[in-house]
């Protein structure tokens, strides 16, 4: 059973996870794949951190608040790469990365 104090955040870490992964393979396909490298690098990062944080609160590890502060960075970066670009897959994932981002911020505070 989640803890109703991470429920939100374990949320929204999963949907970023899942918008990072489809955002990556997306920019893979993209014709001009040089210039999505930073945004498909932070995607992946992303995707991870994302992933870990979940577990680590579904764990109630004590390390989950200190690791969701830096989720939040990678999900605020990853947010900041995706908005430069006016694919959908980038919008959407900069979209989820925000949201992760400040879930993470509140719950960590």
């Amino acid at each position: 059973m989640l803890s109703s104090r991470y429920a939100s955040c374990i949320q929204a870490c999963s949907a970023c996870a899942i918008a990072c992964e489809t955002c990556a393979a997306a920019c893979l396909e993209e014709q001009d794949m040089q210039m999505m490298r930073a945004c498909i690098q932070l995607d992946r990062d992303c995707a991870d951190l994302c992933r870990l944080a979940a577990v680590l609160m579904l764990r109630n590890s004590p390390l989950a608040e200190a690791f969701c502060k830096l989720c939040a960075e990678a999900c605020q970066a990853c947010a900041q790469e995706c908005a430069k670009h006016h694919h959908d897959h980038c919008q959407q994932c900069a979209q989820a990365c925000q949201r992760c981002a400040d879930e993470c911020l509140a719950m960590a505070a």
